[in-house]
């Protein structure tokens, strides 16, 4: 009874995962789609709680109760532009977990094992049903259990140091020890002969050298890429923590943290994938952790940026027709999404075409911009993606970039040597006018130069976005 109801549990929390994730495709089906989410974990969590080999009751609870507080807490406290190190140290959780129960299924393999055939006949739980697999069964279980604390133990430290850099505490820059992808490759071939030794042998000491190795990759892969790739990191380590939860759920024999950890896996998959057609990156190299860096000398800018007070600005969205605003991170530190929004409302209503151009990897986490407009109550029909506005700019009067750097960057296009060489970015300086928003004449978070700040066409109204917006908005009425 228990086992036929936890079955049925698993499998209605299964489709509300699938529509879930289905549903945060949209902007406007998203609310929806969380509550799916939080609705299918719930019940996830009931049904393991109460079906076969359930017990340490109290432990449950009161480790349910402080994930809880913990989970609330960040919630409530981090900022929308901490999001992206908060969802890359959540990833590096996920993969800790996979370790950890990884680790815990070979103890209690080898404590199976180690019983006599009668004594095993009164197991219960993960215990009884390791007890009922055969000898190629408890092999292929070797191998699973082995990906599962591979793939985790990768995550777990790359997803540390992608937190790291997100967060101001390392490097941007894209660093390597000496011997850089010799290194890498070395231990991965370390795991690969370690997993012949724990098919072989079923010891413990092959699973820990190769848990040491997989540290190490995941260390030195994400300390091997530049800042200016995170977004496309996060998305990656979402795949990977995915992809151990799924390897886990073969372990286990969880039928639901397989078709999780499957559509996690995948769905983060995709998304890299998408994204690195988005900044011309090879797929192949994210895995691998080989970009980042440049090819030979970057092209000299010159000239000089030319600065623009408020009321120059507000002259300038007076006399235009149709206005295209590119926000990025910039906005989302200075937290001026709220004032973009009363700009738009404003410039409206005056009879004025405003849109949205929002590329694909702005800010430092998928969908990052997007979050903050729809929090911000920008109509979703105006928010237009890369792809749906670019060939527009030659026509649009005044252009006006908030914080963005990368995509925007002509060098992207004109500098063969530019880190960001071929990268589809927003052709924003083919407007009439340019407005860049930006605290001042430093080079930002990627640490790349901008020839589009140096444009006959360009303006810089340097200082804090909502500042800056404040003067404004108090100009345009």
């Amino acid at each position: 009874m228990e086992f036929g109801f936890t079955t049925a549990a698993y499998v209605v929390a299964a489709v509300l995962f699938i529509l879930s994730l289905g549903g945060l495709s949209g902007q406007e089906s998203a609310k929806r789609a969380v509550w799916y989410g939080i609705v299918s974990m719930g019940l996830a969590v009931v049904a393991t709680l109460i079906g076969p080999g359930s017990g340490l009751w109290l432990l449950s609870l009161l480790l349910i109760a402080g994930g809880g507080a913990i989970g609330y807490q960040l919630a409530t406290r981090v900022q929308m532009t901490q999001m992206p190190e908060l969802v890359a140290a959540m990833h590096s959780l996920v993969g800790l977990a996979a370790v950890f129960v990884g680790l815990n299924a070979h103890i209690e393999l080898g404590n199976v094992l180690a019983m006599s055939a009668e004594a095993r006949h009164h197991l219960d739980g993960f215990a009884a049903l390791l007890a009922h697999k055969s000898s190629v069964e408890i092999n292929i279980l070797r191998v699973e259990l082995f990906l599962g604390i591979f793939i985790g133990a990768v995550t777990f430290t790359g997803s540390v140091v992608a937190y790291g850099k997100l967060a101001g505490k390392l490097t941007s820059a894209a660093t390597k020890l000496p011997g850089g992808h010799m290194l890498n490759a070395a231990a991965a071939a370390i795991s690969v002969l370690t997993l012949i030794w724990y098919f072989n042998s079923g010891g413990f000491l092959p699973l820990f050298i190769m848990t040491l190795a997989a540290l190490f990759i995941g260390y030195h892969l994400i300390m091997g890429i530049g800042g200016a790739d995170m977004p496309v990191v996060v998305s990656m380590l979402n795949s990977y923590s995915g992809w151990a939860a799924a390897a886990i759920g073969f372990s286990l024999g969880n039928d639901l943290l397989i078709v999780v950890g499957a559509l996690v896996g995948s769905s983060g998959a995709i998304l890299s994938y998408i994204m690195c057609k988005a900044m011309n990156r090879s797929f192949v190299s994210v895995i691998l952790g080989g970009f980042g860096g440049t090819s030979g000398p970057q092209m000299e800018v010159e000239g000089e940026q030319v600065a623009i007070e408020a009321d120059g600005v507000a002259a300038a969205l007076e006399e235009a027709d149709s206005v295209i605003i590119i926000p990025g991170y910039g906005m989302a530190v200075a937290q001026a999404q709220q004032n973009v929004a009363e700009l738009t409302r404003r410039l409206r209503a005056k009879g004025k075409n405003v849109r949205f151009a929002i590329h694909p990897v702005a800010g430092r986490l998928p969908g990052h911009m997007n979050v903050l407009l729809a929090e911000a109550k920008v109509p979703y029909d105006i928010v237009m993606e890369m792809d749906e506005i670019n060939e527009d700019f030659p026509e649009t009067d005044v252009a006006i970039v908030i914080g963005s750097n990368d995509i925007v960057n002509p060098a992207a296009q004109e500098d063969p040597n530019s880190p960001i060489a071929g990268m589809p970015v927003l052709e924003c300086w083919k407007a009439k006018q340019v407005f860049v928003s930006k605290r001042g004449q430093g080079t930002g978070y990627s640490g790349i130069e901008n020839p589009l700040f140096f444009k006959d066409n360009t303006r810089m109204f340097y200082g804090d976005a909502k500042a800056s917006l404040d003067t404004l908005l108090t100009m345009i009425q």
